[in-house]
C-alpha cells in the first residue's frame, strides 16, 4: 500500500518524511496478538492481499502512479491543503503540496533527493539531509511493501490476530532488505490493508509512535486504492487526513519531474494546483 503517503502517505512525505498519509485515534478493543490463525500462513495472506488489491499481474502493469487530493496541514490552524504526488519505477517520487499559494516540491529520483519549500520563506532548492535520504530510500515502491515481496528481499512473518476498530485483522510484521520492521494489518474478511505502523515522529525532543489507517477503498483501473489514509500520533489528540480524489494509472511522466527542481517552476506548480 502507497503510504503518502507517500509518500508515503502524505503529511509524513513533506517535513521530514518522504512516503504519503494520514489517521485516526485508536477507537477499537484490542485483542492479544496469541496463537496465530491456524487456517492459513503469512505467505497465504499475503497472496490474498494481492489478489484483493487487483492481482499481481496487474500492480507488474503499473509503472506510473498519480494521486492527487487534500491533506491536512496540521497545527493548530488545520487547512486542507491540495497535493499531487507523481510516483514511477524505480523508487522515484515528486510531491507537490499548495500553501498559501505557494507551491512546495519535494523530490527523490531513486538515489538523491532535493525539496524547494517557499512557505518557509527558503526559495532555494536544498538537498536532502542524511535523515531524509535514508527514510526516501526505504520507503516502499509505488505497489507497496507485500507485492513481489520476496523479490524486494522483505520478509513475511504473521504474528497472530487483533481487532481493528472492531474488526478482526492479521497481523503481519514486515521486515525489509534493510532490516527495517513494522508492523502491517490485514482485514481477516476483506485481505486489504487496514493499517500499518508510520515512521515515527520526534515531537518536543521525543520520538511518537505513527499509525496509519487505510479507508475508503475504491476500484481504479483494475487496482484497489484506499481513498481515505488517516493519522494518529501517539500524544497528539488530532489525526491528520489524506483524501485522494483522483487517480492515474500510467500517465506518462517524463524523467525530468525526477530531477533537481527549479524554483522557477514553482509559480506554475501553483497554478496548477489550484485548477486539480
Amino acid at each position: 500500500m502507497t503510504r503518502l503517503c507517500p509518500v508515503n502517505p502524505m503529511r509524513n512525505r513533506i517535513v521530514p518524511r518522504y512516503s504519503l498519509l494520514a489517521c485516526c485515534l485508536l477507537s477499537f478493543a484490542a485483542v492479544a496478538a496469541g496463537a496465530a490463525p491456524a487456517n492459513l500462513t503469512a505467505e497465504q495472506i499475503v497472496e490474498k492481499n494481492v489478489a484483493a488489491r487487483g492481482g499481481l499481474g496487474a500492480w507488474r502493469a503499473v509503472e506510473t502512479l498519480t494521486l492527487s487530493g487534500t491533506m491536512d496541514a496540521g497545527g493548530t490552524q488545520n487547512h486542507a491543503l491540495p497535493f499531487v504526488l507523481k510516483l514511477k519505477r524505480p523508487h522515484k517520487s515528486r510531491l507537490e503540496i499548495l500553501f498559501n499559494n505557494q507551491t512546495a516540491v519535494q523530490v527523490y529520483d531513486g538515489a538523491h533527493g532535493w525539496k524547494l519549500r517557499p512557505f518557509l520563506n527558503r526559495n532555494e532548492v536544498e538537498t536532502y539531509t542524511d535523515a531524509e535520504a535514508r527514510s526516501a530510500a526505504a520507503s516502499d515502491e509505488l505497489d507497496g511493501a507485500l507485492i513481489d515481496h520476496a523479490a524486494k528481499g522483505t520478509r513475511i512473518a504473521l504474528l497472530g490476530s487483533e481487532a481493528v476498530e472492531g474488526h478482526p485483522a492479521y497481523k503481519l510484521v514486515v521486515t525489509s532488505r534493510g532490516g527495517a520492521r513494522r508492523n502491517v494489518w490485514i482485514d481477516e474478511s476483506t485481505f486489504l490493508e487496514v493499517k500499518a505502523d508510520g515512521e515515527p515522529r520526534k515531537l518536543n525532543g521525543q520520538l511518537h509512535k505513527v499509525t496509519i489507517y487505510y479507508r475508503d477503498y475504491r476500484g481504479e483501473h483494475g487496482l484497489q486504492i484506499a481513498r481515505l489514509q488517516e493519522i494518529a500520533v501517539e500524544g497528539v489528540k488530532a489525526t491528520e487526513k489524506t483524501q485522494i480524489t483522483a487517480v492515474g494509472v500510467n500517465e506518462r511522466l517524463d524523467d525530468a519531474l525526477f530531477q533537481k527542481p527549479l524554483p522557477a517552476a514553482a509559480p506554475a506548480a501553483a497554478a496548477a494546483l489550484k485548477k486539480s
